[in-house]
């Protein structure tokens, strides 16, 4: 792998642009302009019709073997989607270097987060016989983060951009030996907005200081992810692990509950329940580091849930997660009912369940 393919930032941010501005400009309808886009890209231009010819990867491309120029990460907790195992990259432009002040994140133009969504044929062995289905880019642009969704072939030897989406039947054995069958979504270039939404800005969800402020396995050893990063030379202002917020990994039962559900509310909810997310004027506050039980929907009533609420009066009913409303709609999978909206046709069990025990654990005198 040549930098000629990875060192690309530079010539991506114009072409980018104008690609994005000729499509939209053509048509009303969003499927024809999203088909107009993906039509245009097969040339080879930016962004890449094919995963591959980024060389983002080494040897066999469903390998997922980082060149020396990629840099894998791992977030504390990871948002649920139908059970997928995930890998995730970032690759930083030549030269360029990721900024941390005030606890936030700013990355520099050209900058591509790489995040792969894949199934082992059995959960037992999880690197066994595994099957990616698609890898997301986010590509840090001129005008701000750009998504681009790629959908693998059968023969699991390249990804291909599909802006319109897809979905795919997938089947595999769980851990308790049980056939599953999920019909797996990707979800098309606008949707994406959806979730990574801040302040109608589409932005990252995974890459924030509180997910990244932990330990992740290198080759050379166990790191602190932004220690590595600093010394790597692609971040500044990292100033020690205990200067900045973390957050736990919501699996590990070994840890305080509290601090268990508010990480897997603030991964899987808060991108819209927050003060900047498109669930604001709902008041329903799930960030990790929220402290107002009102906000935090302890007896509060729902602003405009509709039949999403169903026979329940309050997000949080302390002490009986079973008159509830946030593990009502975390329980089903029924459009107008089911959240998050978007990212899941299935139930996450243990979700549930982890929000079940924190809210049964709850003081019934804390209204």
């Amino acid at each position: 792998m040549g930098n000629n393919r990875i060192f690309w930032s530079f010539n991506l941010v114009l072409v980018l642009m104008l690609i994005i501005s000729a499509c939209t400009t053509e048509s009303s309808s969003s499927e024809i302009k999203e088909t107009a886009l993906e039509d245009e890209l097969a040339d080879g231009r930016f962004p890449y019709k094919r995963l591959s010819t980024y060389g983002f990867f080494m040897g066999e491309l469903h390998d997922l073997i980082p060149v020396n120029e990629v840099i894998p990460y791992r977030p504390a907790s990871s948002l649920f989607t139908d059970y997928a195992f995930k890998s995730r990259f970032i690759f930083f432009p030549e030269g360029e270097k990721a900024i941390l002040a005030s606890n936030e994140l700013n990355f520099p133009e050209g900058t591509v987060l790489i995040k792969n969504f894949y199934y082992p044929a059995d959960f037992r062995k999880t690197e066994e016989n595994r099957r990616i289905i698609e890898t997301r880019l986010l590509i840090n642009s001129e005008k701000g983060w750009e998504a681009f969704p790629y959908i693998w072939n059968e023969n699991q030897t390249d990804a291909v951009l599909k802006v319109v989406g897809g979905e795919s039947e997938v089947t595999f054995i769980d851990h308790s030996g049980k056939k599953q069958l999920i019909n797996y979504l990707v979800p098309n270039k606008n949707q994406c907005k959806t979730c990574h939404n801040q302040n109608e800005t589409l932005v990252p969800i995974g890459v924030k200081v509180q997910h990244l402020n932990h330990e992740f396995e290198y080759k050379s050893g166990k790191e602190n992810q932004l220690a590595h990063w600093t010394e790597s030379g692609k971040l500044e202002g990292f100033e020690g692990v205990k200067a900045h917020p973390a957050m736990v990994n919501y699996e590990d039962k070994n840890l305080p509950l509290d601090e268990r559900a508010m990480a897997y509310l603030d991964i899987n909810c808060s991108h819209c329940h927050s003060a900047a997310g498109p669930a604001s004027t709902s008041g329903l506050f799930l960030t990790y580091d929220e402290s107002d039980p009102r906000k935090l929907g302890v007896s509060k009533i729902p602003v405009a849930a509709g039949n999403g609420a169903g026979t329940y009066d309050f997000d949080i009913v302390p002490g009986n997660a079973d008159k509830s409303i946030i593990p009502h709609r975390m329980n089903s999978t029924e459009v107008g009912i089911a959240m998050p909206e978007l990212g899941r046709t299935t139930v996450h069990t243990e979700g549930v369940q982890l929000i079940k025990d924190w809210i049964n654990g709850m003081d019934k005198e804390n209204k």
